[in-house]
């Protein structure tokens, strides 16, 4: 599966990534951006991992940090939809695709 990523959920991984780096330092931050890799490349290998959450749409939580990668299998594609912090905002992707 190919991933595709979303303008405004690589602009959340930005944030997020910045935001560690800030705060602690910037290990921490690429520290994030390297689980938001991985997390993805587990969910080319398996797109059904993440457990189908609302809709169409699946939730798979990092490990680490209180993010989810909120996305959607399509035929050849896992397109991230979000990167959720788990207790910010609840829902407020909900009208994207």
């Amino acid at each position: 599966m190919t991933p595709s990523v979303s303008l405004e959920a690589e602009r959340e991984l930005i944030e997020g990534a910045l935001f560690y780096a800030r705060e602690a330092n910037a290990e921490l931050g690429l520290a994030f951006v390297a689980e938001f890799e991985r997390a993805l490349g587990v969910l080319c290998n398996f797109p059904h991992l993440g457990p189908v959450w609302r809709g169409t749409t699946r939730r798979f939580l990092l490990r680490r940090f209180p993010y989810s990668i909120i996305y959607q299998v399509k035929p050849d594609e896992i397109r991230v939809i979000a990167l959720a912090h788990r207790s910010r905002r609840p829902e407020y992707w909900r009208g994207r695709k």
